[in-house]
């Protein structure tokens, strides 16, 4: 196994991740800065209504990605075992 075979299977390793975590990110980040701004117009200071939403909109959001997600994190998985002859000899 050589040193760039490492760092490259690291490097799709950690794109993939990215991948699979920004649509959940950016929603939970919206949601939150939207209700934040919505607390402070209205003077309404309750944490559990940020986190309510935004449990809701990640949980929405998770289960239409699904398929989408499972096709990228299978990809990757196929693409390891692959590698394997390639990272023996």
């Amino acid at each position: 196994m050589t040193y760039e075979l490492v760092v490259q299977l690291g490097r799709q390793a950690i794109l993939t991740a990215f991948w699979l975590s920004a649509p959940l990110l950016a929603i939970a980040l919206a949601v939150g800065l939207t209700v934040s701004i919505f607390q402070t117009v209205t003077q309404v200071q309750e944490q559990t209504v940020a986190f309510v939403l935004k449990l809701f909109s990640v949980g929405i959001v998770l289960f239409a990605l699904l398929p989408w997600t499972l096709s990228v994190a299978v990809g990757f998985g196929s693409r390891l075992l692959l590698a394997v002859p390639a990272m023996v000899g």
